[in-house]
């Protein structure tokens, strides 16, 4: 360009800045926001409208943010904010689980460090440190939270350790103790010998563990079938410590059976040649192998139905265990593993409670909490099951009852705290039936009617409740809200009084729950009750039912902070562990003590791995801390991640992932930063209404009302995903690639009267409006620099709007079917002109005039229309007739060619490079460059 015309062009301007800078500009706007209040803004600007609720799960208090910590809170932030775009009245109020095993165990462990047994400390002092600790940890969560962009009220947010909070816990519990949902029975659970207490299933992880496994002979001393007569029964287990607990042996009514015996056994095998043993015969071969069996005979076969009435002996009879074993037959009883033959231990296992119990035998205590046999174990008395458990094995196989060991890797439970085996133990605890009050059912009919985000989940809940046991939420540990229960001494039953239950969480409301442990709680029962005749139950709740409570002190609270809220929440969103975790227990307690759900809907995200799909964890340093990501690219970087991706399934995120999404941010913020620049000095004057528009232009409105009625579809659907890749490809295929590609010679050449540059201006006026609100929820930062630098009121943010109201009018579906034939030609156009480049015979696409071939009815799209303007030629010749073999085409559009190779006939014009035959004599500019220029001179004049 000639340089006396370059002040001629009207090229883009804007302060509005490449490069976004996002670690220095993010917290610029967040201490803005803080100065102008805008949370609490936001909560005002639609206090008449309708209400969108979003419950926060409650995060642990007992560690840094991590990348799951980021991906959860900014989903819920879109949630939250594409609602108050949508015009709804949103009040998001944070919260903090604060009680239960992952603050006590990291409080435990610093006593450990000093050498101090914890059960040592008091317990007042013990409870301090969790809530100290707690308290700590939750400031340090809430500034990291609002630097990810969250708006909320975090100033009122709520914690479980709260003394009002903790009241509600217990008034939960004493709706359930009062109602009859609440018993103390006794079953086996899952136990850690370690942490010394029950845990839930949502607090137990499964690792690839190897056991010693072991089979075990039962001699038969009973039997109505003279098959069995004098023949060992064969069982098989995986926790060989548990045969001291047997009580029964379990066998299937259709199994076949057989009575072997020994012929050859190898040297070392503990097998004998001569006794008789009965096995399943589908698992012989498989039992001989583990066994040393090298050669058996065959001496009969019999039905699982032919044991009936069978008795064994315990292997270890003569020794203390002086007691008959019945078989008994029970569906779980099947020939996956093993033998056929199913050993009981009904203290360590649900199936063998339930079918002992079912069949009037003995369920005994024999493992204390810490996993060491009780004194009056035979044998075994002293031991611990995890520490001597080769000591326990041998001692077996020296007594003869053992006749293999092998080895097993299989997935185990462990905690997911202390990382170490759990087992399952019978102990006294406190339950929440399944069955009274037809709490399952009720549970079932609410996951029915609940709106669940991916719609599989809604199987997976259903699957989790149907076949749930009674739910244990009794835990002998410290830090948690007690279960504020008395017990009959005589009779052992709980006192159900409201009135006492109401002087008890009254207290905890005024002094907190830890006057349950350091008060003489017992006058709490007078004058109606003698003191004397109870015992105080000195277990805590588990801490699930503490978060699981929490709609109950939030959504129903008398705060005046929370006075707008209200119950069932429309959505309760976490990742997909808490389909058992909170989703569950919420769902219990809502529907035990309210009969519904505390919820309409449910959002679940999947977990995080790397970048190449394996699960983050300190032992690969593969972990990302979203904090240091914020510091590099800007936490709008971190939210378009999160949105990039297919949140409802398992996330990847590593370094390489990062940078596409630092590429997806920048795309954005240049098609903004084009907007601001084409704006220069935009008044609303200057505006045209849509008939009186370009058809290129109102296609683009078009393209607005369809994206609109996308982005609001999103919305209620909580599809963040399809909402970006939509916003996404308008920017990059509509509007980069296409109409501000063929509307840039307008922007900088044409006259400002002119028609088509004013239509042009009024549509970036508008797209700007609505691509600034429609990544508002997305990208929070950077749509309130650019809103700003246009609207720089005082407290003018851009999120304190709503979406653009996009006209009805500005729908045009056959002018979208017409302008889909003419993109289609200039794709062909376009892949001939980059060729001919490609090949250096032309360097600008401006040099050209090529010929196209296409359908009589594609030709007719382009009637009234510039051609050549639209594939940014200088000329153009189109034809209905069939184009030369030779011509380019597109193998998905057979039927449109192109010869590109004909250069345009004249001069080029040294203002806007266009190739014409007008341009002549000494003033090398076309007639539209010269009308430009005399208008912007007469104009300045």
């Amino acid at each position: 360009m000639i340089t006396k015309y370059k002040s001629t062009i009207f090229l883009p301007k804007t302060n509005f800045p490449m490069r976004g800078e996002l670690p220095k500009l993010e917290p610029k706007i967040l201490a803005w926001w803080k100065q102008i209040k805008l949370d609490q803004r936001i909560l005002k600007i639609h206090k008449n409208s309708e209400p969108f609720i979003l419950h926060d799960g409650p995060p642990y208090a007992n560690g840094d943010l991590h990348m799951g910590h980021a991906l959860n809170k900014i989903l819920k932030d879109l949630a939250n904010r594409t609602q108050h775009m949508n015009g709804k009245r949103i009040h998001y109020v944070p919260g903090w689980d604060c009680h239960g095993m992952p603050i006590e165990w990291k409080i435990e462990k610093k006593y450990r460090a000093r050498g101090i047994d914890k059960d040592t400390v008091p317990i007042i002092n013990f409870r301090q440190k969790c809530r100290e600790f707690a308290s700590k940890l939750i400031n340090i969560q809430r500034e990291k939270f609002q630097r990810l962009g969250i708006t909320g009220d975090w100033d009122n947010y709520y914690t479980t350790m709260d003394f009002k909070a903790e009241a509600q816990i217990a008034r939960e519990i004493g709706k359930l103790l009062m109602n009859g949902s609440l018993y103390k029975g006794e079953k086996p659970v899952m136990w850690s010998v370690v942490e010394k207490t029950a845990l839930a299933e949502s607090e137990v992880e499964y690792q690839d563990h190897t056991s010693i496994t072991a089979h075990f002979c039962f001699s038969v001393i009973k039997t109505n079938n003279r098959k069995l007569a004098n023949t060992k029964i064969v069982i098989w287990t995986t926790n060989p410590w548990t045969i001291h607990g047997n009580r029964a042996i379990a066998y299937g009514n259709t199994i076949d059976y057989v009575v072997v015996m020994p012929i050859a056994v190898a040297k070392n095998s503990l097998a004998k040649i001569g006794e008789k043993l009965v096995v399943a015969r589908s698992l012989l071969d498989k039992f001989k192998n583990q066994a040393k069996i090298e050669a058996t005979n065959e001496l009969a076969v019999l039905k699982g139905s032919d044991i009936e009435g069978t008795i064994c002996a315990h292997p270890l009879s003569g020794c203390g265990y002086e007691y008959e074993v019945p078989l008994i037959a029970a569906d779980f009883a099947t020939e996956d593993a093993g033998t056929g033959f199913v050993h009981i231990a009904p203290a360590h296992g649900v199936d063998d409670f339930i079918l002992c119990t079912e069949n009037g035998l003995e369920v005994p205590q024999t493992i204390a909490n810490d996993g060491v046999f009780y004194d009056h174990v035979p044998i075994f008395a002293g031991m611990n099951i995890l520490k001597d458990n080769l000591k326990i094995l041998s001692i077996m196989r020296d007594y003869g009852g053992i006749i293999a060991i092998s080895e097993i890797q299989h997935p185990y439970p462990y905690s997911w705290r202390s990382k170490t085996p759990l087992i399952f133990r019978n102990t006294v605890q406190w339950f929440i039936s399944m069955e009274t009050n037809a709490l399952r059912n009720t549970a079932l009919k609410e996951i029915d009617n609940t709106l669940f985000v991916p719609n599989s989940s809604h199987k997976r809940l259903r699957k989790m409740v149907e076949n749930r046991p009674d739910w244990c939420i009794s835990r002998q540990r410290t830090w948690g809200v007690p279960i504020p229960v008395f017990t009959s001494k005589k009779t052992g039953e709980p006192l159900r009084d409201q009135a006492v239950i109401d002087r008890i969480t009254n207290t905890f409301e005024t002094e907190g729950a830890d006057i349950w442990f350091t008060k003489d709680c017992f006058k709490l029962l007078e004058p109606e009750y003698d003191p004397n005749d109870y015992e105080q139950v000195t277990d805590v709740a588990d801490v699930w039912l503490d978060s699981g409570s929490t709609h109950a002190f939030v959504l129903e609270s008398n705060e005046p902070a929370w006075a707008d809220l209200s119950s069932p929440a429309h959505l309760y969103l976490e990742g997909s562990d808490q389909h058992r975790g909170w989703f569950h227990s919420s769902l219990l307690i809502g529907c035990s003590t309210r009969g519904h759900a505390p919820y309409k809907a449910i959002l679940t995200h999947g977990f995080l791995n790397d970048e190449h799909g394996r699960k983050m964890s300190k032992s690969l340093n593969n972990g990302i801390d979203p904090l240091q990501v914020i510091s590099k690219s800007g936490a709008d970087v971190l939210r378009i991640w999160v949105v990039s991706c297919d949140f409802t399934d398992d996330l990847r995120i590593g370094p390489s992932i990062l940078k596409h999404s630092v590429d997806h941010y920048r795309r954005l913020r240049n098609t903004l930063r084009y907007l601001l620049g084409a704006l220069n000095d935009y008044s609303d004057a200057e505006a045209i209404e849509p008939n009186d528009m370009p058809e290129l232009e109102r296609w683009v409105l078009h393209r607005i009302y369809e994206i609109d009625l996308i982005i609001r579809q999103c919305t209620k659907d909580f599809n963040y995903h399809k909402m970006f890749l939509t916003i996404q490809h308008f920017c990059s295929v509509d509007l980069s690639a296409f109409y501000f590609d063929v509307r840039k010679d307008s922007l900088y050449c044409d006259t400002k009267r002119s028609k088509r540059r004013r239509a042009m201006r009024t549509i970036m006026n508008i797209l700007f409006e609505c691509l600034t609100k429609w990544l508002a929820p997305i990208c929070v930062f950077t749509a309130e620099e650019a809103w700003r630098s246009r609207n720089s009121g005082e407290y003018d943010s851009i999120h304190l709007q709503e979406y653009p109201i996009v006209p009805v009018e500005w729908q045009n579906e056959t002018l979208a079917k017409k302008w889909l034939k003419i993109r289609a030609v200039r794709r062909v156009v376009t892949g001939a002109l980059e060729l001919e480049r490609a090949e250096k015979r032309i360097k600008s696409s401006l040099q050209a005039a090529p010929i196209v071939y296409m359908p009589s009815s594609d030709k007719a799209a382009f009637d009234g229309l510039s051609a050549a303007e639209i594939f940014i030629t200088s000329d153009v010749t189109l034809s209905d007739s069939l184009g030369p073999i030779t011509a380019y085409r597109l193998p998905e559009i057979p039927d449109i060619t192109c010869e590109a190779s004909l250069l345009a006939k004249g001069k080029k014009c040294e203002r806007c490079w266009r190739i014409l035959p007008e341009v002549v004599g000494d003033e090398p500019i076309c007639v539209r460059c010269q009308d430009a220029i005399y208008d912007l001179v007469n104009t300045t004049e």
